[in-house]
């Protein structure tokens, strides 16, 4: 009895590993697909950057607020003009939507990990963010 339990568990965990290993984004075939990635990797980086800032939003004073909005803001300004700069070559082409979303991604990480460095800190206290 216990073996076909074990049969059983093997066979949905083999399931498993093939379906996840069966992912569009794992080797994408098309420009379709490879768009829908970036786009789906983008969003996923965006909410991480969104948590964190909700984290450190709710750590800061009331100027730090202020503050923290602020550069946010002239943040995703100069993220938004420096990837269309970066994929200018691309413009109008069908790869180009893949490449501005990879640059916005990876852009959005670095940004992302930026302020999860500054919420480790105390208010004021930069000595800890370039470690």
């Amino acid at each position: 009895m216990q073996a076909i339990r074990w049969g059983a568990a093997l066979a949905v965990l083999t399931f498993n590993a093939a379906a996840q290993a069966a992912s569009p984004c794992d080797n994408p075939t098309d420009q379709t697909t490879m768009n829908q990635c970036a786009g789906k990797a983008l969003a996923a980086s965006d909410k991480q950057l969104n948590d964190v800032y909700r984290s450190l939003n709710q750590k800061v004073s009331p100027e730090g607020k202020v503050a923290l909005q602020r550069s946010q803001r002239a943040w995703i300004a100069w993220r938004d003009a420096q990837c269309a700069f970066e994929t200018i070559g691309t413009a109008g082409g069908s790869v180009h939507a893949a490449m501005y979303a990879s640059c916005v991604d990876e852009l959005t990480q670095a940004q992302t990990k930026r302020l999860s460095a500054v919420n480790t800190c105390q208010e004021g206290d930069v000595s800890c963010i370039h470690r």
